[in-house]
């Protein structure tokens, strides 16, 4: 296989869009909070730290929820490609609106939404024009496409974090926003360039005139989709009377998101799965690409406890002392995406051997193998957070060994995920199914908290028990899909990860 087929020439010009795009998102977010409960006297909102992280949980979980209108628009109305542009101008004006805001916050709020519609419309359909360079059964060259397009979400998110974090914290919080403004402009130039180059002919309005493939199809359920939308619309309605969800206020719309978000995305499948028109092979593959939104759900409801668990060890029993210079907590959080940047080229061509050499893993069993993965992260800080409790620091090593076999997981499942989902999806429905694979890492959140409500993680004296817990919970998960792989992959992909050539024919 050619570099030229592993990396088509316009992945590189999707990487740089998105790298720009994820620096605009990140950077942003690095200094959101921060800029909503700094003092008015400083340039900042003055909010109270709730009500500031209430607005962040609903903006973050608001992004991923949209990325389904978002695919919606693209596969029904505008493509892919058009999606693309618009959302980044979109997004382009919101962090305009947030570096002019000074202090009428209507404009500041309205600014926050247009980055979330826009990279609703953005995010999952600039996946599905990745996944349109690929043939369906190059599996290898796709998962390793994935990958590098992974490495560019990570390398934004880095740069973003660094220079929009400095600007908004020691010099002003709207530069910050402004800077993020002229990284999605980059993004937005790059894209545009690539639109009739590397890029031509991907990501194009769905076509008008049915073709003999799309009339062999089931006509679509339209009553039962009305019938769907109805019945989520008053379990909320139903939920809200009776005061279970408070949709009128910031915190209560945080908490309700939860709700939201499980809702949605059961109605959301419901609705493909039933009214959508599909094949019973499509069907079959739906239920596989449902396995997989859970186990990622899984993955991130464990991976996402870095942000308070780990926290909490790297500051509280990390040996952070080197000199007279002190490590910042916070640093520890970088490990992941430098990890990224580092291992990405090697396990991009490692998929790219395995494909060469005839042999292709279930995709089951790559998730399955980043569950136990992730739990034996945790495994390894169970003794070291013991020490901890002695009142001994522990060396750096191992939260460093952990963040390394997290982030050799992320890479088994994230990217992996992103290039199944685009490959098995129905094509009528395949930016509809990424935005679908991104509401995992939403509900994944919610997971994560609902796991931390349960286990001491705000203290130090709780980590042992919440370190094995969240290495026995992991582990037996993923040890049920590596059960699960191959029946599953006979049942409904006839025992192999290649697709007949008749559901691959565009």
């Amino acid at each position: 296989m050619s570099t030229t087929s592993r990396y088509p020439a316009g992945l590189g010009s999707l990487f740089f869009a998105e790298m720009w795009e994820r620096f605009s998102y990140y950077g942003m977010r690095a200094i959101l909070v921060l800029f909503l409960v700094d003092q008015v006297t400083h340039g900042g909102m003055g909010l109270e730290k709730g009500e500031a992280a209430a607005i962040y949980g609903l903006y973050t979980a608001g992004v991923y929820i949209l990325a389904l209108p978002g695919g919606w628009v693209a596969d029904r109305f505008w493509g892919a490609k058009k999606s693309i542009i618009v959302g980044g101008a979109i997004i382009m004006l919101g962090h305009i609106l947030l570096a002019v805001s000074s202090d009428v916050r209507s404009i500041f709020f309205f600014g926050l939404f247009c980055i979330a519609v826009g990279t609703g419309l953005l995010k999952p359909n600039i996946s599905s024009i990745v996944g349109s360079l690929y043939d369906k059964n190059d599996i290898g060259g796709r998962d390793a496409g994935f990958s590098l397009f992974y490495m560019g979400i990570n390398l934004g998110a880095i740069l973003g974090g660094f220079v929009v974090g400095y600007l908004g914290e020691s010099i002003n919080w709207h530069l910050g926003f402004g800077t993020a403004a002229v990284a999605m402009f980059l993004g937005l130039v790059n894209f545009i360039y690539a639109n009739n180059r590397s890029l031509a002919g991907k990501g194009e309005k769905p076509t008008r005139n049915p073709t003999a493939a799309l009339l062999a199809q089931p006509p679509t359920n339209k009553g039962l989709t009305v019938a769907i939308t109805l019945t989520f619309a008053g379990l909320v309605g139903v939920l809200a009377a009776t005061k279970q969800i408070d949709l009128f206020s910031a915190v209560g719309l945080a908490k309700a998101m939860g709700v939201l978000i499980v809702g949605v995305a059961i109605a959301f499948f419901l609705n493909i799965f039933l009214a959508g028109g599909l094949t019973a092979d499509e069907k079959k593959r739906m239920v596989v690409l449902a396995v997989l939104f859970f186990g990622a759900a899984l993955f991130w409801s464990g991976f996402e406890q870095a942000g308070s668990s780990l926290s909490i060890f790297a500051s509280d029993m990390t040996q952070r002392q080197f000199g007279d210079a002190v490590i910042p907590a916070s640093w520890f959080q970088n490990l992941n995406p430098f990890f990224i940047l580092v291992l990405t080229p090697f396990v991009a061509k490692f998929w790219i051997t395995l494909q060469n050499k005839g042999v292709n893993i279930s995709v089951f069993t790559k998730f399955g193998i980043a569950l136990i993965m992730l739990g034996l992260g945790y495994l390894i800080l169970v003794p070291a957070a013991k020490i901890g409790l002695t009142g001994v620091k522990v060396s750096v090593l191992f939260l460093t060994a952990t963040f390394f076999i997290h982030t050799i997981a992320e890479l088994l499942l994230s990217p992996v995920g992103l290039s199944t989902f685009s490959r098995l999806a129905p094509e009528r429905f395949t930016s509809q199914l990424m935005g679908f694979w991104f509401v995992a890492a939403s509900l994944g959140n919610l997971m994560a908290g609902l796991l931390a409500a349960g286990m001491d993680t705000e203290s130090p004296t709780g980590l042992p028990d919440a370190f094995t817990q969240m290495c026995m919970t992991s582990v037996a998960f993923g040890v049920a899909l590596l059960l699960l792989a191959k029946p599953i992959t006979k049942w409904a992909l006839n025992g192999k990860e290649m697709l007949e050539e008749s559901s691959t024919s565009h």
